[in-house]
Formats: C-alpha cells, sequence, structure tokens
C-alpha cells in the first residue's frame, strides 16, 4: 500500500488486515516500554494545515513507538504563512528525503494532489469535508472490539453531515464490512444529492432520529462545525438538540446493547449530553485510544509491510 488517500482505495480485506494489525499494535500502549523497531529509519513528516489536537498527536505517537523520526509542520509556523504554495510546501519538504507525508489540508483533494507531486508515501489526514479515512478505520476497530463483526449490524450517523469529512469515509468504511447504516440529520444538514447518492450505495437517510433510536447497534454523534457555517442551518442551539441531540431521554431509549461513538471534539450540551458522552457504553476514550494503533498500522501497512511481520 503506497498511500492511503480514500477508503475507496481499500476493500474488504485490506480493511480487515489493517484492523487486524491494529488489534498487534494496541498491545504496544500496555507496554512498560512503548516502542517497536519497526520503522527504525525512516523520517515521518506531519504536514497540518488546519488546527488538530487527536489526529496531530496519534500520528505523532503512531510514528515515534514504531521508532520513526516524526517532524511536525504546522501551516501557521511554516514558509505558507509568507504565502509559499502547497505544492512548494511538499516538494520542499519531499526533497529532504522523507518516507511518509501525513497531510490534513482544508481543500478537498488536497492528499490525493500532493501524492501526485512527491514520490513519498502520502496518508490523507482529512481533506476539507471529502474524507477522513484513518477516522473511519479506528471507528470501525472501536466498533468491531464492543460489537464483533459488523456485518448486519446497524449504525446511525447523526448531526452535521453536511460539513463532515467523517462522513463519507465511514460510510464506506461500514458498508464494506457488511453493516447497514441510516443518516439522520435536519434537512439543511444532509448533503445536496443525498437521495442519489444512497440509492447508489445502499444507505438509509431519515430526519427522525426518535423513529431510528430503537433500531440501533451503534450511533455515531458528529460535531456540529459552527466554524463552517456561513447561514442558519438551524434556529437555535436547543432546538438542535431538542431535535437531533443525544439527550438523556434518547439515551434510555438506545438498545442496552448498543454504543455510542463521537468523533470528537464535542460540543457537550449540543449534539450530545454528558450523561451520553460519559455512559458506560460510550466508546469516546475508546476511539482516542484506538486512534493509535490504527495510525501505527496504517503507517506499518505504507511503509513497512513487505519487511516482516509485526513484533
Amino acid at each position: 500500500m503506497k498511500h492511503l488517500l480514500s477508503m475507496k482505495d481499500l476493500d474488504r480485506d485490506q480493511v480487515l488486515q489493517l484492523l487486524d494489525t491494529a488489534t498487534a499494535m494496541h498491545d504496544v500502549q500496555h507496554r512498560e516500554v512503548k516502542k517497536l523497531p519497526t520503522l527504525r529509519g525512516r523520517t515521518v513528516v506531519n504536514l497540518f494545515f488546519e488546527d488538530s489536537t487527536r489526529t496531530r498527536s496519534s500520528f505523532e505517537l503512531a510514528g515515534k513507538w514504531l521508532s520513526a523520526d516524526v517532524i511536525n509542520v504546522s501551516a501557521k509556523g511554516s514558509s505558507v504563512s509568507k504565502g509559499e504554495s502547497l505544492r512548494d510546501t511538499a516538494m520542499t519538504v519531499a526533497a529532504m528525503g522523507v518516507d511518509a507525508l501525513v497531510i490534513r489540508h482544508h481543500a478537498s483533494g488536497a492528499p490525493a494532489q500532493v501524492a501526485g507531486w512527491v514520490g513519498a508515501s502520502v496518508i490523507n489526514a482529512g481533506d476539507g469535508t471529502h474524507e477522513h479515512p484513518t477516522q473511519a478505520l479506528l471507528d470501525a476497530y472501536t466498533m468491531r472490539r464492543r460489537l464483533g463483526d459488523l456485518e448486519g449490524k446497524h449504525v446511525a450517523i447523526v448531526g452535521d453531515l453536511t460539513h463532515s469529512r467523517v462522513l463519507r469515509s465511514n460510510l464506506i468504511c461500514l458498508s464494506t464490512l457488511g453493516a447497514r447504516v441510516t443518516l439522520v440529520a435536519p434537512p439543511t444538514l444532509m448533503p445536496a444529492g443525498i437521495s442519489t447518492w444512497a440509492k447508489q450505495d445502499g444507505f438509509a437517510t431519515s430526519h427522525d432520529f426518535d423513529e431510528v433510536l430503537p433500531t440501533l447497534d451503534a450511533v455515531m454523534m458528529l460535531r456540529v462545525q459552527k466554524e463552517r457555517m456561513s447561514g442558519g442551518y438551524f434556529p437555535t442551539p436547543r432546538e438542535y438538540t431538542v431535535g437531533y441531540g443525544l439527550t438523556r431521554d434518547r439515551l434510555a431509549a438506545l438498545p442496552e446493547h448498543a454504543v455510542i461513538a463521537h468523533p470528537g471534539p464535542m460540543n457537550r450540551g449540543l449534539e450530545i449530553t454528558a450523561d451520553a458522552a460519559d455512559a458506560a457504553r460510550s466508546m469516546i476514550l475508546d476511539q482516542v485510544s484506538a486512534g493509535v494503533a490504527v495510525r501505527m498500522s496504517v503507517l506499518y501497512h505504507t511503509l513497512a509491510s513487505g519487511e516482516g511481520s509485526v513484533r
């Protein structure tokens, strides 16, 4: 696997291979010495043009725990702030002999562009409102640990679908693993052309969260991305919570075995209440923990999978 730019790059066997490798990598987090020699001598650059806590930190830890040399570059502290283009920045960094670029960018398709310009491996860490493949992988990994095989499981993705880069990647990943997916949102936050997309890819849509809730095995709440909103997508925050928030009452209506996910960061009190976020069935911190293991797996398969087994 040279690059990871989209969940469409992976078939079912490849997804399962990445998740199985992540299981082996997860054990490293419980060791006293959190180090594997797998990527010794390799250099990974985290090139982040947008702010991030979870993704950048987990990629940094993933690289370091695999013994790679990891360098973090942010737009605010680089020549980008002086007007340098994405192409020049990427090619300049790649010319230093790095092995992989992990890229987060506000423009959809930016990592794919960079992959065409450089010889290094490129991993998409989130591009605009397009995709976030490693987030989808860690979400699926966490659900599998709680629910087992995802074949036939019913998963709802709820909230700000229009502005979410997580949505598309999760839809592809969960469908690849055989899950049944329902998208739930107010009409103003459903992506344009969603009915055609749903018919083509075989998922369901709904504007009624309460109707879907009792049938679920997992519910994934998405953050309301207020920073990407330029108009009135809903009347008030209170009305959004009443209609589409995972409240105490909705938590009680969720089947006992069902789990709760959120890719973070959370707007507590808006799309999810503290009761739901901190419930025993919440996987939110498990997702954070899984993020390191899954990104270790991705780095391994892009940079070292031909060099022997994971040790």
